[in-house]
Formats: C-alpha cells, structure tokens, sequence
C-alpha cells in the first residue's frame, strides 16, 4: 500500500498521523483514504492512500469520490447561508412561509434556524418509512410536512440525522427554484473548482469508493425515547451507499459525494472568511452566522454539542484546539472543518467506517496533528 500526494515542510506529523491510520485497530483500520489540508488559503497537505474496493484491486487516485455522510450537511448548512446572505431566506423566519403545507399539526412557527439546528421535532418518521422511500423526494418531504412534532419545537435538541436534509433541502429547492443537486453544483461546487456532487453522476460512478459498512459497536451508546427515532423507521444500512439507487437519489444529509480536496476547498473559503482563490461563496458576516450559537446542547442523541446554523462547533476538541471551530462528521469517519482564527481547513475521507455513533479517533488523530504543526 503506497501513499500519494504531498505534505509542506513542517507538516510531516500529518502525513505520519495519515499513515497510521492505515495501521490501526481492525475497527478503525483505514481501507482508502484521503487527506487534504488548507492554511492561509493554501494547500498544504493533500494525501491519497490505500484502496477504493475490499479487494484492493483499485487504487485510490485524485478522483476518487467518497460517500460522506453525514458531512454531506455542512453542505447544505452553506447552501442555506447563501440563501441567507442574499436575503432570499432569513433564520428566523417560519418554513412554512415558503413551504405553506409544512405549516400543518403545530409547525407554522418552526424557523429555518431551528431545523438547522436539529430542534424542530422532526428527528424520524412517524408514517411507516422504508429505504426505497428515501429516493423519493416528494414522498419523503409531504411526510414531513403532514407529520406533527415528536416534542415542542425549540424546547429541545436531538439530531436530526436524515430528516435534516430534506427538510432544509425543500425550503432551498422553493426559495432557489432549483434541484438541490443543481444548486450545489452551480452555486457551491463549480465556483470553488471543487469535485463535490450531491449524489454521484452515471459518468462518474467507476471513480466512487466502496463503502465498507461498520462492524457492530463494541461500546453502543443506548438511546433514549427521542434519540432512538433517528435510527429506526427505517434503521440505517452502510451498504446502501453502493447501490445505484442512493447514487442516483438526492439525500441532502448524507449522500454527498467528494474528494478531500473538493470538501476541503468548502471549508477552505469559509476559513478564509468566505473567499478562495478570489471567489467569494459568502460574506465573511455570512460565515460569522453560519457558525453562530444556536442550541449551546446538549442533545438527546449525541450528547454534550454546540449547534449552530447547520454545522457544530468544536466538542472535545474533535477539530482541534479552537474552541470556535466548526465543522460536521460523518457516519464511519469522514470529516471537514475549519478554524477561522487560524484559517485552516481540513478534509478527510474514508471508505472503510468506523463503528462509533460519536467520534472516530482517526480524524482525532488528523486534526490534532494539523493543529500541532500550525502552532
């Protein structure tokens, strides 16, 4: 297994953490991976290792794409700010004042603000929901939308894990007058130069890693009444993510599709206060709201969390040293996130997942080799 790619002068402790990765644990024990780093603006590291299949017949490569997860919601978090930035949408106004049937069974008041950060009462399905349901996007959306609120909207935090998506991707899809897809693509993705889809094009399908689903926790967590509702109706499944269906569908909060570079180059503008390489995707007072407080926690699945406008700010120092930083995981380990104090950025991407449900001690091992080599 060979390691690809470069890393600056003074950075060899993360190309050193990133090899490591490929020697830890069985249960975290990277398969592919693939590593991009920006400070100042400027990439300095960018790593590519190991495999995109179990069967190690095909190496990773530059334009190896990478399922996300759950960091696919940083995604749309931006999205969303964008809409904001150009008053198109605030946070504080009601969904339903630009999707009228959301406004059904007691959620005419739940603000654009409140989804974002996962307390609208929406964290599950109450209808019997099945995995073909979720290729379908109006199917899924009037469900929400006739659905009532699990608790009093506002009163409390749980993590919202797949309903995030649809909800904050029906309000963009009426405000934009555009597919979600088509928006990250020609609002986020092009402008950036940056290799990110929200599913994965027929065209680009032999570039997609094989997402090795986790084995079970040796340590699970046990859910609480509220929490447990994200993961039934219907449970997850890692292995969905290699079928034609998921990356064919738009899943806005976990099937984002990208390379550490194209995910890195995102946080790599909001680090610099909304701007790369002379491309302005937001405001820097755009950038401030989108990592601004706005349930201080904790939440009913995840447990001690800051929540801002759709991403979380740093816990346990999981994006390193900045107690402002601010990013999104994803189930099994991929992660981005972004220190604006000290204008880093980091990417990482991983196709074999991890067991846990909160934190993977490879991107851990990631970002606080960055931030050692940064001080």
């Amino acid at each position: 297994m060979s390691i690809q790619g470069h890393a600056a002068p003074g950075f060899r402790r993360v190309r050193d953490a990133f090899v490591e990765n490929f020697s830890e644990s069985a249960e975290f024990r990277d398969l592919g991976a693939g590593l991009t780093v920006f400070v100042g603006g400027k990439r300095v590291v960018h790593l590519l290792g190991g495999y995109r299949d179990p069967e190690c017949k095909r190496p990773w490569n530059e334009s190896t794409l990478v399922n996300v997860w759950s960091a696919s919601k940083a995604v749309v978090a931006v999205a969303i700010a964008q809409l904001v930035d150009s008053r198109q949408l605030d946070y504080e106004r009601p969904i339903a004042a630009v999707w009228p049937e959301f406004g059904a069974e007691g959620k005419a008041s739940i603000t654009v603000g409140q989804v974002l950060s996962h307390q609208a009462g929406l964290n599950g399905f109450v209808e019997p929901t099945s995995a073909v349901d979720l290729y379908d996007w109006h199917r899924i959306t009037s469900r929400l939308a006739r659905q009532r609120p699990f608790w009093t909207p506002g009163t409390l935090t749980s993590y919202h894990g797949m309903t995030f998506g649809w909800l904050c991707g029906e309000v963009l899809r009426r405000t934009a007058g555009m597919e979600v897809r088509d928006y990250v693509r020609k609002k986020i993705a092009e402008p950036l130069d940056a290799d990110l889809w929200l599913g994965c094009p027929i065209e680009r399908r032999s570039d997609a890693a094989f997402i090795v689903a986790p084995e079970a926790d040796r340590t699970p967590v046990e859910l609480n009444a509220i929490a447990s509702r994200t993961v039934v109706n219907p449970v997850p499944d890692g292995a969905l993510a290699n079928t034609d269906e998921w990356r064919d569908a738009q899943i806005p909060s976990v099937n984002i599709h990208s390379t550490a570079d194209g995910l890195a180059r995102l946080y790599a503008a909001l680090a610099n206060k909304g701007s790369l390489d002379g491309v302005q995707i937001l405001s820097p007072a755009a950038v401030d709201s989108l990592r601004q407080v706005r349930s201080p926690g904790p939440d009913e699945m995840l447990g001690p969390r800051r929540w801002a406008a759709g991403v979380a700010l740093n816990f346990d120092g999981a994006f390193g040293p900045d107690p402002d930083a601010f990013g999104h995981a994803g189930w099994g380990g991929s992660l981005g996130c972004a220190s604006v104090q000290a204008n880093v950025a980091i990417a990482y991407v991983v196709n074999r997942m991890g067991s846990k449900l909160n934190g993977d001690r490879r991107s851990r091992l990631i970002c606080d080799a960055v931030f050692q080599c940064v001080q």
